[in-house]
């Protein structure tokens, strides 16, 4: 099995105000990490079909919005929990360029993993609202790339950050093709992802969340994967495994308050490949999201590697 991890130094250029967790140094050192420990980093470049992806999941109100607040020199965008700085609009395009480029070549062959080791993160995006750190949902923008190219006719999207992905969430709540499976902290921000958010319309039963309480750990982390993950991943048998990979569970992350330790990343990655390799034949893509511990952030990732190596 091969693994690639996909960055881009445009997603350093977004910088935040002192005291803000997402800082360009989360991602500096984990693939300064990642390439000492010998895993192979892609740094890539312009992807041509990004803007058009980026559409087809945001409206162009928002795009234009976001666009323009930078441009202006706007301190903020839509909520305090997301800054803007002269490169937030470049580091948020690259972050869905780098997502699109390891997703065309997972779905290129089997048994492919990819990391796309990218911020800001996305799972909080709404369509038209920037929330939690995220501007663009790279997750939900990638899901629906593969989807509109024909690559997969079905994605799941596993989100084990500590938070609920709430935009993954809205953006597709109405569709069939699109399983969204998360466990996170409950109650905790954004305030979304009760176990009756189940989807709706075309949608109902796509959606499945379970929330646990703050302090769970491997124990309470592996009755939420053996009995509501694992199972819902098998029935809906997905082309392709997407995840959004967030590392603040961890049980020394400063922003988290679970106690989740290195062992259950490696367990994870392990659980993620036997399904991949049932139902969609090793594919699997990883998108980075949170995780503020920087130190373990490589440490962390590095067992989650181990474990879907097999």
């Amino acid at each position: 099995m091969s693994i690639i991890v996909f960055t881009d130094s445009r997603c350093l250029e977004h910088h935040v105000p002192y005291g803000f967790p997402e800082l360009p140094e989360r991602l500096e050192v984990l693939v300064k990490g990642l390439s000492q420990a010998g895993v192979e980093v892609d740094e890539g470049g312009v992807y041509a079909g990004a803007e058009e992806a980026i559409a087809a999941v945001h409206s162009a109100d928002y795009v234009s919005r976001f666009r323009e607040a930078v441009e202006k020199g706007q301190g903020f965008l839509d909520t305090g929990d997301n800054p803007l700085s002269p490169g937030t609009w470049s580091a948020a395009g690259a972050a869905v360029e780098t997502s699109l480029r390891a997703a065309d070549w997972v779905q290129q062959q089997p048994d492919r993993v990819a990391l796309a080791a990218v911020r800001p993160p996305g799972h909080h995006a709404e369509r038209a609202m920037a929330m939690g750190f995220c501007y663009f949902n790279n997750v939900a923008v990638t899901a629906e790339h593969l989807l509109a190219t024909g690559a997969a006719e079905r994605v799941a999207i596993v989100d084990y950050d500590v938070h609920h992905g709430n935009g993954t969430q809205h953006i597709f709540e109405d569709r069939a093709e699109v399983l969204y499976v998360s466990t996170h902290q409950y109650p905790f921000y954004p305030g979304t992802g009760a176990a009756d958010e189940r989807g709706r319309e075309a949608g109902e039963g796509a959606t499945v969340n379970i929330p646990l309480p703050a302090g769970s750990g491997d124990d309470q982390y592996r009755a939420a994967f053996q009995a509501g993950v694992l199972p819902a991943l098998r029935q809906f048998a997905p082309d392709i495994l997407l995840v959004s990979t967030g590392f603040d569970s961890w049980q020394d992350d400063p922003v988290g308050g679970m106690r989740v330790s290195e062992l259950a990343f490696r367990q994870w990655g392990k659980w993620l490949r036997e399904v991949a390799d049932e139902s969609c034949r090793g594919r699997i893509l990883l998108v980075l999201e949170g995780g503020y511990d920087i130190e373990a952030l490589p440490v962390l990732t590095l067992a989650h590697f181990e474990g879907l190596a097999g």
